[in-house]
Formats: structure tokens, C-alpha cells, sequence
């Protein structure tokens, strides 16, 4: 699939050379996702430098301030907007270049994407899949059963230690009132 390169992406015609040129003219769907992806960190990034001007930009609120310094910012401010606004025209073209070429394709079901191992016969795995639940909900029963004791043993364990805290808090007063 050959797609004539994208218009505004900063190059200038001639930058390439022999198969540098060639590879940008076959621009493929996955070349275009990287191309967004780039696209669309570079305006995260530019977003990111106009919220950092505008936070060190004083407003002229009757403040003495420097002109020139205003007006450098202001002038930074505006060429981070112009080149914001060109990145988002960017990322339109790939967004709708990316839906042309993904246009006639079908979509394949998330079931047929994952791999799996088949064993050798159909009726060994009916058998196998039923034998391996059964275990599963035996071995299940089991770990509730031992987890049910557990928790039996542990209250009886508390009961003790309450027991032994009480005893051992009534011989504390017993032997403060003997002195």
C-alpha cells in the first residue's frame, strides 16, 4: 500500500535522499500510528511549555513590570499556539489517514487473537476439562474447610489469651494489695 507522505510534517521537500525518500513515500498504517503517537506527545509537550509561560507570566495588574519581558513572552506564548494548532492540523491528517486504510478491514474477534495449545483428541479434552473442574472444586472445598478450622482454632486461641490476660491481671492485684 503506497500513500503519498504526509503534507506538514516539517520537512523540507529534497531532505531525502535514494531509499530515504522512497520509505517516505510508503507510508504504511503502523508508520502513521508511530507518526500520531510522536504527534501527539509533541503537543502534550507543548501544552506543558505554554502552562509554564503562562504560570511565570505576570498579569498587568497595575504592577510596575518590564515591557520587553512581557512582550517576550507574550511572543513566545503565541508561537507555542501557532505550532499547538499546526500539531493538532498534523494529527487530523494522520487520524484520517489511519481511518482510510483501516477502512475495509474487518475486525477480528479478541477470541482469535489469543493463542492456546490444543491436545491431541476432542474427547480427551471434554474429559479433561470436566476432570480438572472437579478437582478444582474438590481442592476448593478442602482449602474452605481448613480455612473454617482455622478460624476455630484462632478463636480458641483468643479465648485463651483473654483468659490468661485476665488471670495474670488479677494476680498483678492480688499482689499489689498484699504490699
Amino acid at each position: 500500500m503506497s500513500t503519498p507522505p504526509l503534507a506538514g510534517t516539517g520537512m523540507p521537500p529534497g531532505a531525502f535522499s535514494g531509499t530515504q525518500a522512497q520509505a517516505a513515500r510508503e507510508v504504511n498504517t503502523a508508520s502513521l500510528c508511530r507518526i500520531g503517537q510522536e504527534t501527539v506527545q509533541d503537543i502534550v509537550f507543548r501544552t506543558m511549555e505554554i502552562f509554564q509561560l503562562l504560570r511565570n507570566m505576570q498579569l498587568p495588574n497595575g504592577v510596575t513590570y518590564h515591557t520587553g519581558t512581557y512582550q517576550d513572552r507574550l511572543g513566545k506564548l503565541q508561537e507555542h499556539l501557532r505550532q499547538l494548532s499546526i500539531l493538532f492540523r498534523k494529527l487530523r491528517l494522520v487520524y484520517d489517514k489511519c481511518n482510510e486504510n483501516c477502512a475495509g478491514l474487518d475486525p477480528v474477534p479478541i477470541e482469535q487473537l489469543i493463542p492456546y495449545v490444543e491436545e491431541d483428541g476432542s474427547k480427551h479434552d471434554d474429559r479433561g476439562a470436566a476432570s480438572q473442574l472437579r478437582f478444582a472444586s474438590e481442592e476448593r472445598r478442602e482449602i474452605m474447610e481448613v480455612n473454617k478450622k482455622l478460624k476455630q482454632k484462632n478463636q480458641q486461641l483468643k479465648q485463651i489469651m483473654d483468659q490468661l490476660r485476665n488471670l495474670i491481671w488479677d494476680i498483678n492485684a492480688m499482689l499489689a494489695m498484699r504490699n
